[in-house]
C-alpha cells in the first residue's frame, strides 16, 4: 500500500489514505498460469480460487467514529483541537450554534400559534451545521436538504431573512413561492433548498463537474439525510461522481430517523460511509455531536476533494430531537425516554460550552446574556416580517423563463379575472 494524501496542517489531525486494494505487481498472462483480467474490476490480483464460500457483510470491519471531543467536551486523550482555527472563533462558532437553536425554539412556536404554516427545526443537530459550514470556503457552493440553516446563517444569512422567508413577504428572496425555511441566496452561495429527497444531490455533481471544467478552486458541498440516501438519486450521484471524478463532499447527516422510519428499518449495512467502497470514493464517520471534529473532518475532506478532484463522503452521526417537522408527532413512534437521554447525555451545544468553560473562554453569564439578545433578535425579526406586505400577485409567473411565454400569459390572465369576479374571497 502506498500513502497518496496526508494533511495535518491546517486540520490538526494527520489524514492517511492508502490504497490497499491496488496492487502494482504485474499481471499474470494466460501463459504464466494466469488468467486474462476482467474490465469491471480494480486492477489487482485476479487469480481465481476454488473456493466458493460467499462473504458475509459482517467480514468487513466497521467503520471508526473520528471524535475530537468526548461527550462531556473533554479532549479525547491524544487528541488536539485544529490548529488553524483561533479561540476567537471557536467562541464565534459556539455562538452561531446557539443563534440557531434560539431561532429554531421561536420560529418553531410561531407555527404552533398559526403564525407560520410550516418549520422544521435543527435541534441536536447544530454542530453539523456549524462545524462543516466554518470548513468550506465562503463561495463553496451548498446544496442542501431542508435541515441546513445553520450553514446559510453561518454565511450571514440574517434572522431578517429568514423571517421574511417563512412569512413569505415583499422582502423574501423567493418571493413567496417556496415553502418555509426552504431558504436560498446567490449572494451565500447556497442554492435553494427543494422539498423533495435527494434531488440535489446529482445537481451537486453537475455543479463540481462545471467547477473542474473551469479549474476553480472550489468544491461542490451536499447536504442530505440518511433517508435520502436510499432514494435512486443518491446513487446515479455517488457513481457519476466517482467515474467523472469531481470535486465534491458528500455530507450525510445520519441522525436515526428519515421521519418516522429508524435506520434498522432503512437499511441492513453499517451505516452510509460504507457505501463509498462501491463507489470508489473516499470516506469518514465522524461525530456529528463534537463540532471539533465535524470541522475537523470537512477541512480535510475539502482538502482532498480538491488535491485530487476526486469524491469525498462524510457520515456524520447524530440524533435528531426535535420532530422531523410541525407537522410530525414523533412520540408515536419513539418514546420520550429515548429523546430525553439523547438531549440531556449527547447535547453538542453543552458538549463544547463544557470544553468553552474548562479552557476559561466562555461564561454561565455570558451564555444567559447571549441567549437573551438571540431571543430579542428573533423576535424583532418576527414581529418585522409578519407586518410586512405580500409579493404582487404577478411574481407566481416570474423567473421560471426569461420572458414570460404565452402559457403563462394566459395563466396568469386567468387568475387575475378569477380575482376580479370575486373581489370578496381575496
Amino acid at each position: 500500500s502506498s500513502v497518496r494524501w496526508s494533511s495535518s496542517t491546517a486540520t490538526g489531525f494527520t489524514v492517511s489514505v492508502t490504497d490497499e486494494l491496488y496492487d502494482d505487481t504485474p499481471l499474470p498472462t494466460k501463459g504464466d498460469g494466469g488468467v486474462t483480467p476482467f474490465l469491471g474490476v480494480k486492477p489487482g490480483d485476479t487469480s481465481p480460487t476454488i473456493d466458493s464460500c460467499m462473504v458475509s457483510p459482517n467480514a468487513h470491519p466497521t467503520w471508526k467514529l473520528f471524535r475530537l471531543l468526548d461527550e462531556d467536551g473533554n479532549l479525547v486523550e491524544g487528541a488536539q483541537m485544529p490548529p488553524s482555527v483561533s479561540e476567537e472563533q471557536w467562541v464565534r462558532m459556539y455562538k452561531a450554534m446557539v443563534s440557531q437553536q434560539e431561532m429554531d425554539t421561536i420560529f418553531y412556536g410561531s407555527q404552533r400559534q398559526g403564525r407560520v404554516s410550516f418549520y422544521m427545526t435543527a435541534t441536536g443537530e447544530e454542530a453539523i451545521h456549524i462545524g462543516s459550514a466554518a470548513a468550506l470556503a465562503p463561495n463553496d457552493p451548498v446544496y442542501a436538504q431542508y435541515r441546513e440553516a445553520g450553514v446559510i446563517m453561518w454565511r450571514g444569512f440574517t434572522k431578517q431573512q429568514f423571517a421574511d422567508q417563512c412569512f413569505s413577504n415583499e422582502r423574501d428572496l423567493g418571493k413567496g413561492r417556496q415553502m418555509p425555511i426552504h431558504v436560498g441566496s446567490s449572494e451565500h452561495h447556497f442554492h435553494t433548498i427543494s422539498s423533495p429527497l435527494s434531488t440535489q444531490i446529482p445537481q451537486a455533481v453537475g455543479a463540481a463537474y462545471a467547477l473542474k471544467q473551469e479549474g476553480r478552486d472550489n468544491v461542490a458541498m451536499c447536504f442530505f439525510g440518511e433517508g435520502a440516501a436510499s432514494e435512486g438519486d443518491f446513487h446515479a450521484a455517488l457513481n457519476f461522481a466517482g467515474t467523472l471524478e469531481v470535486p465534491i463532499v458528500f455530507f450525510c447527516r445520519n441522525n436515526g430517523y428519515a421521519i418516522s422510519t429508524p435506520t434498522h428499518e432503512q437499511y441492513r449495512g453499517d451505516g452510509i460511509a460504507s457505501r463509498s467502497v462501491g463507489y470508489g470514493m473516499h470516506a469518514i464517520r465522524v461525530d456529528g455531536n463534537d463540532m471539533a471534529a465535524v470541522y475537523a473532518a470537512t477541512k480535510a475532506a475539502r482538502e482532498l476533494a480538491l488535491a485530487e478532484s476526486c469524491p469525498v463522503l462524510i457520515e456524520a452521526m447524530t440524533y435528531r430531537v426535535g420532530h422531523h417537522s410541525t407537522s410530525d408527532d414523533s412520540s408515536r413512534y419513539r418514546s420520550i425516554d429515548e429523546i430525553k437521554k439523547w438531549k440531556e447525555d449527547v447535547d453538542p451545544i453543552a458538549r463544547f460550552r463544557n470544553y468553552l468553560e474548562r479552557e476559561r473562554l466562555w461564561s454561565q453569564e455570558e451564555d444567559a446574556q447571549l441567549r437573551s439578545d438571540e431571543r430579542l433578535e428573533v423576535l424583532k425579526a418576527l414581529e418585522q416580517a409578519e407586518t410586512a406586505a405580500k409579493p404582487p400577485l404577478e411574481e407566481m409567473f416570474t423567473d421560471v423563463y426569461d420572458v414570460k411565454l404565452p402559457h403563462l400569459e394566459e395563466q396568469e390572465a386567468s387568475m387575475l379575472a378569477h380575482i376580479a369576479k370575486y373581489p370578496d374571497k381575496y
